[in-house]
């Protein structure tokens, strides 16, 4: 059992209706929760929710305006813990993460009255928007702002599933909970706990979340885009003299193009894209306005987001549900990935992965990694999709810790000395050599095993002939612990060979 509605027995065509998503309860699945969604629907629940972060964004203005925020009050109304109850976000093993603590707090506190300098009296926008903060070279990223928007909706979000569980679950499927931070109360100026009748999963509550709340990847409103489209909404500005200005001094902050080279290869080297964003950054701080225009481009696009929030949540479907499910049945029938006795820790995961190559190769396994077509070149997806499929293992298969050298992707234990990691790579991947070469030894020494198993993934013949010119060059042709599996799309379907 993988997913939600495996777990309590409903049927799925119950959970799609009631809108939810269907979530998986062994790994956190790759999407989270946007807030322009909420702006964006018509929904008047949702309006509502949209209002309420507002109406706590500007209490929180009008603290930052008053004097610094003291430690206390950064932890009374800025530091959350990640809502994991959800199963959603960026773990790529089991459902925890950081959540948000002192940097975000610190942060958000200190530049509150900078970043929503029009808060309530927008002139340019038709509203204030949370994820603004994260156009700022803050520190507060996307996983930030989903973890902050997420908290303060999070009373709706447990209503919503005690809705459902009250309809459609047993009740020795349901405990009650009682919840921290639910809601705040402003008078107490504090949050408060509250009980919600929930469904329960290793002694823990379950939160479900509303399909077109969900995306995948980006905000709505995000500094890529930002970067991407800066000149066309600085053109689209209608003051001339700001639009000016801004040009100016954005000129001013790009490296001037020299000439480099003699001869026949002198050539000009323009500003990289580095230099760009750099440019872009410096101009931003100079004119904040710039992001009121950019944000009005968003928000004259609702249905673009809405669109986007609609297929990524389809694409997450699709690739860690339909095709899971798909490539687990696969392994079921026609390999013994399931059956394998414990032996030693390489040979048993060395063992699954010669059987998930097997599947992906022969057995139409490699249509897991296309959605509508495209080939879905992601580690972090190849690295959950492993992790779904070891759903019922007799091992101890989680995320290796950070030794201080950076994770590598698995462990796979078998008691405790007697440890293998399992280290997913794409053969796209432009860091492949100097991993392969050196990265991986030193986290056998930092874990204290001298076991490693390398799989990489490749969608060509170009990239198979990339990567077995960099084998060559490193003498690991033969290695028997560097496994190869071609996820490409060419190969014809398991079901016409005969």
């Amino acid at each position: 059992m993988v997913y939600f509605t495996e777990f309590f027995k409903i049927d799925e065509e119950i959970l799609d209706n009631y809108g939810a998503f269907d979530i998986s309860l062994i790994n956190d699945l790759p999407l989270f929760i946007d807030p322009f969604l909420l702006f964006g629907s018509k929904k008047k629940e949702y309006l509502k929710l949209h209002k309420n972060i507002l109406s706590y964004l500007t209490f929180l203005k009008s603290k930052s305006l008053i004097g610094t925020a003291t430690e206390a009050e950064i932890k009374s109304w800025y530091k959350f813990s990640e809502v994991k109850q959800n199963w959603l976000g960026y773990s790529i093993t089991g459902n925890g993460g950081s959540g948000l603590g002192d940097k975000f707090g610190k942060a958000m506190s200190s530049n509150m009255y900078i970043v929503y300098d029009d808060l309530n009296n927008e002139t340019v926008t038709t509203s204030s928007h949370i994820e603004k903060v994260g156009l700022f070279q803050l520190g507060v990223g996307k996983d930030n702002i989903s973890d902050f928007s997420c908290n303060l909706i999070k009373s709706y979000l447990l209503e919503y599933t005690e809705t459902f569980a009250k309809a459609y679950l047993d009740k020795s499927q349901v405990k009650e909970f009682n919840v921290p931070k639910v809601y705040f109360d402003y008078k107490f100026q504090r949050w408060m706990s509250k009980s919600f009748s929930l469904p329960f999963y290793k002694n823990d509550f379950i939160i479900l979340s509303p399909k077109d709340l969900l995306t995948k990847d980006d905000n709505w409103i995000n500094s890529h885009d930002l970067c991407g489209n800066f000149l066309s909404i600085c053109n689209g500005i209608p003051n001339d003299q700001l639009r000016s200005e801004i040009h100016t001094y954005f000129r001013s902050q790009l490296p001037a193009p020299v000439i480099v080279g003699k001869g026949k290869k002198k050539k000009e080297k323009i500003p990289s894209n580095k230099d760009f964003n750099i440019a872009v950054n410096e101009t931003i701080q100079m004119f904040p306005s710039i992001l009121n225009y950019y944000i009005k481009t968003k928000e004259e696009n609702k249905e673009g987001a809405k669109n986007i929030s609609l297929e990524k949540v389809q694409e997450v479907e699709e690739m860690f549900k339909v095709n899971v499910m798909k490539l687990i049945s696969q392994l079921i029938e026609k390999t013994q990935f399931y059956d394998i006795k414990p032996e030693t820790s390489f040979i048993e995961a060395l063992k699954r992965v010669n059987f998930l190559k097997d599947v992906i190769e022969n057995n139409d396994g490699y249509k897991l990694f296309y959605f509508k077509g495209t080939p879905i070149k992601r580690e972090a997806d190849l690295q959950v999709i492993y992790r779904l499929t070891w759903f019922s293992s007799p091992l101890d298969v989680n995320r290796e810790v950070n030794n201080g050298r950076g994770p590598v992707d698995y462990s796979v234990s078998n008691g405790a000395k007697d440890k293998t990691l399992v280290e997913f790579k794409l053969a796209s991947n432009s860091k492949l050599k100097m991993n392969l070469e050196n990265q991986v030894k030193v986290y056998e020494k930092a874990s204290g095993t001298k076991k490693s198993i390398k799989v990489i993934l490749y969608f060509d013949n170009i990239e198979l002939s990339k990567l077995n010119g960099i084998l060559k060059e490193l003498d690991l042709e033969k290695d028997e612990s560097i496994i190869l599996i071609d996820a490409g799309n060419n190969k014809p379907s398991a079901s016409n060979v005969k």
